[in-house]
This record gives structure tokens, C-alpha cells and sequence, in this order.
């Protein structure tokens, strides 16, 4: 072979070598941009699940007054510090009647909603520890004059149950009501729906719970025997709403189950390493922003994700779950009303 085939040879060779470093760039920058183009797509699309009503708007200052920041020297160094203050935050599971999944899991018809389930979340300065307080739907409350969207606002109502104020006047009249009853100012506002939470619940691959007694709830749909089971969305849900095969059948039954099953879902969370695994995170974040309606001050996935890294020191054993003093309401055996001075003791510590 002469040298100028040797060269051909290598010349070929080398365009060959160029071609398929070409086509191996162009392959990953393509892949690159998908990536990116798809990571763009789920942020959009999550960002945009999120449903917001603009309390602090409605409600302008005829509420509590806030708690007073005084931010500390090593967070005033800090480029981006995360918050480290006090915070309040009324959950509310609402029976939602929107869109088929809700009607399936137990909604009812087509229109209205009602707060099925009712918690203040006070998180302490510090953001390691929290007290979750929930407040039982059948109690009478004077329910204050709330502004509507439509305009106008509803009449001053006394002897009201709780949750009259979320079917009446919506996410803002809930909150008003809350701080009526509490004195305390509710400085976000989160509210999860029946198909959100059941599907929140599936993308952690369930929850584990003890029942201390047999659990028999043809209303609920839920019949499981005293001990530890592993339940999946629809059961977990159906054991969030369980108040008739338990106990006296009351409200104050369920709200024991209902707090059990929030420290268990804390516990889970806790223990599943959603950053190794990319698609559980996104089918998690998925659930959760689903079905979620917030305030104007958590709207956007930015703000919920600053929220949970603050709250990145606060384990499930230093969650402590309550329920708002109550004693029978003397008009009606079947409601409650707040027992004092036991109630105002408890609010008084969350301020």
C-alpha cells in the first residue's frame, strides 16, 4: 500500500470519527434540550395546579394583628435566608363536589363544598416544632359578617355550626371566622381537596396507621380491625372521614383519627427519599399541587417549596396534635361549644 492510500485511509477515517462525534453532540444537545424543555413543562405545569384566593385583599385590616418579625444577626448575613419566624396556617379538607374523581371519593353532587376537616397549624419561631389544633366541624360559633365575591357580604349569624362559614362565604369567610373564634391572625391559608389527598397518599405509596379499636363505617365505606394496616389513598381517605363506626359517633371521634393519620403521613414523608427519586417527587408534587387551593402568599411552586425547606428541621415527634376544648352545647346534645377558660388558654399560647 503506498503512503498516499495510508493517507486516504486515515483521512476516511478520521471524517468518520468527526461525523460520529458530530452526531453524539447533536444527540446530547438534543437530549439536553428535552430535558430542559420537560423540566420547564412539569415546573409550568405544577405552578399552574395551584389555585389561589386573595384573603389579605378581602378581608383588608379588620383582623388580628400580625406577629411582629425582628429578624436575627446570622439571617440578616444571609444572601437568601429562609424564614425562621412564627407561623399560623388554617387547613382546611374540603368535600369538594368539582369534577368527577371528588364525587367518586364521597363529594356528593355536582355543586358546593363544605370544610370537612379543620386545622390551625401553629409552627414556632425557630421552625422546629408545631402544634396542630383541630376544631370540630358541629361547633357553634358566632359566625362574623364576611365579604362575598359576588359583593356585598353575609349577615352576622349566632349559633352557627363551624363549617357553615366555608358553604356560605368560601376560603374567606373561613378564615374570618377562624380568627374570630381564635383571636389569632391566620398568616397563610391552605386547602386540600378529596382527590388531592387521595392521590398525595398513593404517590407516597401509602400510610401506615394503628388503630386502637375495630373500625366499622358503612357511611365511610371503611371496615378494618383493631391493629396496623397499610392503606392506600381512597381507605386513607375514608379514614380521615370515619365518625360513625367509632366511639359515640360525633365529630370528636374522627378528629382522634384524623390526627393520627397526620403524624403518620409526617412520618412517611419524612422517610421517603424523594430526592433520589425523581419521578415519585414529581408525582408527589403532582398530588399535592392538584388539588390544593392557598392564599395569594403560597401560589406559586417557589413559595410552597420556600415554606418546606424552612420547615426541613421539623420532625413528625415534634408535631404535637390537639383539639380545641369543647364541652356539649347546652341548646343541642349533638353540637359543641367551646370550653372555656380552657379554649382561650389555648389560643393565647399560639399568638
Amino acid at each position: 500500500m503506498t503512503g498516499h492510500d495510508k493517507n486516504g485511509d486515515e483521512d476516511r477515517r478520521s471524517g468518520r470519527r468527526s461525523r460520529a462525534l458530530k452526531a453524539a453532540g447533536l444527540t446530547l444537545a438534543g437530549a439536553l434540550v428535552l430535558g430542559i424543555a420537560a423540566a420547564g413543562w412539569a415546573y409550568w405545569h405544577l405552578d399552574n395546579n395551584i389555585k389561589s384566593v386573595d384573603i389579605d385583599n378581602a378581608l383588608g385590616d379588620d383582623r388580628p394583628a400580625k406577629a411582629v418579625v425582628t429578624p436575627s444577626a446570622s439571617a440578616s448575613a444571609t444572601a437568601s435566608p429562609l424564614p425562621t419566624e412564627a407561623l399560623n396556617i388554617l387547613v382546611l379538607g374540603s368535600d369538594s363536589r368539582s369534577g368527577r374523581a371528588n364525587r367518586e371519593l364521597g363529594g356528593g353532587d355536582s355543586s358546593g363544598a363544605r370544610s370537612d376537616t379543620a386545622m390551625v397549624v401553629h409552627i414556632d419561631a425557630g421552625r422546629t416544632r408545631a402544634t396542630v389544633v383541630s376544631i370540630p366541624r358541629d361547633t357553634l360559633v358566632t359566625r362574623p359578617s364576611c365579604p362575598l365575591p359576588s359583593g356585598g357580604s353575609t349577615a352576622v349569624a349566632y349559633g352557627s355550626m363551624f363549617n357553615s362559614a366555608y358553604s356560605v362565604g368560601g376560603p374567606v369567610c373561613a378564615v374570618k371566622t377562624v380568627e374570630s373564634v381564635t383571636g389569632v391572625r391566620m398568616d397563610h391559608y391552605i386547602e386540600i381537596d378529596f382527590s388531592g389527598f387521595a392521590k398525595l397518599v398513593n404517590a407516597l405509596g401509602g400510610v401506615t396507621v394503628t388503630t386502637g379499636q375495630d373500625i366499622d363505617d358503612d357511611m365511610s365505606h371503611l371496615h378494618l380491625a383493631a391493629g396496623t394496616h397499610r392503606l392506600d389513598g381512597k381507605r386513607a381517605l375514608a379514614l380521615a372521614r370515619t365518625r360513625h363506626g367509632i366511639g359515640d359517633g360525633s365529630d370528636l371521634g374522627r378528629i382522634g383519627l384524623q390526627q393520627k393519620l397526620v403524624k403518620a403521613l409526617l412520618e412517611q414523608i419524612a422517610s421517603t427519599d424523594l430526592l433520589t427519586d425523581p419521578a415519585r417527587l414529581y408525582r408527589v408534587a403532582d398530588a399535592v399541587t392538584a388539588g390544593l387551593t392557598t392564599d395569594t402568599g403560597l401560589d406559586s411552586l417557589e413559595e410552597l417549596m420556600s415554606l418546606g425547606r424552612s420547615l426541613k428541621g421539623l420532625s413528625s415527634d415534634n408535631v404535637r396534635t390537639v383539639m380545641m376544648p369543647v364541652v356539649t352545647a347546652p341548646s343541642d346534645h349533638n353540637r359543641v361549644v367551646a370550653r372555656e377558660p380552657a379554649a382561650s388558654e389555648l389560643w393565647e399560647s399560639l399568638r
